[in-house]
């Protein structure tokens, strides 16, 4: 698997094949998920890419892994894995939220809260700052709390992002204020 990661590129048939030689195995796929949580070495970044569509399509294996997660996810600072890794939280909000979806326990919902508002005030890259309001908007339907945070974080950071995130945050803000 080490070899797998280290020789795949950010192009998304290398990141592809990457994920479905993981996906074939769960020795592979534990190895690439120590290799992404582990964010030191100088590969977890391209581990994350490859980890990001492995949670695409099939989210359910990522489940034994969720703990850990949580708990490497406000430490990461590299754009680079940080954008594959918000986009994870945004799957697993998403799946936790739909009937017959992965299960996030309340201790893990607030743990993805609280390193996802974080990504929403620090100088974050714009995609990650959007899969963190996502996420956060979905968490928010029951924590009402987030919902108000959110609102706030995103109405004060507006002006000083570009139009991208202008864009993004204006869609959101129409559902915020239903």
């Amino acid at each position: 698997m080490y070899q797998k990661v280290e020789s795949s590129t950010c192009h998304v048939a290398s990141r592809k094949m990457v994920s479905n030689f993981a996906m074939k195995d769960e020795k592979n796929l534990g190895e690439m998920i120590e290799l992404a949580f582990d964010i030191q070495h100088e590969l977890h970044i391209k581990a994350f890419w490859s980890l990001d569509l492995v949670c695409e399509k099939k989210l359910k294996q990522f489940v034994p892994y969720i703990e850990d997660f949580c708990s490497i996810l406000p430490k990461i600072k590299d754009d680079s894995a940080l954008r594959p890794a918000t986009r994870i939280a945004y799957f697993l909000t998403k799946s936790n939220h739909r009937k017959n979806g992965i299960s996030l326990t309340q201790e893990q919902e607030h743990n993805l809260i609280e390193a996802l508002i974080d990504r929403l005030i620090q100088e974050e890259k714009v995609a990650s700052k959007v899969y963190s309001m996502k996420a956060l908007f979905i968490l928010g339907k029951k924590y009402d709390w987030v919902h108000e945070e959110l609102k706030t974080i995103i109405e004060q950071d507006y002006s000083n992002h570009s139009a991208a995130y202008q864009a993004a945050t204006r869609n959101l803000l129409k559902k915020l204020n239903k």
